[in-house]
């Protein structure tokens, strides 16, 4: 599988202590199988804390059997439930190797972080959330994932 990752930094090998922490799926390394989100995400990055550019890589991804591997295959009340204790919560205490799915972009953390208020319901969130064009991810969630990963080119783009 091919997967792309958005940044403003130029690396060589992944680290994971750089990851963010209270994502959708948790702390991790985020990628995805849309170069343009790649690309979205580079430039979203780099406007907002600088760095060195924006700079999309490419992996190829082989899975194994032996790795927890999550999917949701549509933004529903599991996948809500699932993002909503992420945020609240932070670090991995999901306990997969890689989690699958769609993204909560700029367009629907507002209604997410309504629910996780409490002011929307799930059957709320999912209305709304059902509205929005969700792109999806591949969060990579511990090292024995990442030895799976393979980087096979970095693209930088002109700013």
């Amino acid at each position: 599988m091919k997967l792309y990752h958005g940044t403003n930094c130029v690396f060589e090998k992944v680290d994971m202590s750089k990851s963010k922490d209270k994502r959708d799926f948790g702390k991790g390394f985020y990628t995805t199988t849309i170069k343009e989100q790649a690309d979205s995400w580079a430039h979203a990055v780099f406007d907002r804390y600088d760095g060195e550019g924006a700079f999309v890589y490419t992996f190829e991804f082989e899975t194994d059997n032996d790795l927890q591997i999550k999917r949701f295959d549509e933004a529903n009340q599991e996948w809500l439930e699932f993002v909503a204790a992420n945020r609240n919560q932070g670090g991995v205490w999901h306990g997969f190797d890689v989690v699958v799915g769609p993204v909560a972009n700029d367009k629907t953390n507002r209604t997410i972080a309504l629910y996780m208020a409490g002011i929307y319901t799930a059957d709320v969130a999912l209305g709304l959330l059902r509205h929005n064009k969700l792109n999806d991810q591949v969060s990579f969630h511990t090292e024995k994932a990442l030895s799976f990963l393979t980087m096979i080119g970095r693209d930088k783009n002109v700013l």
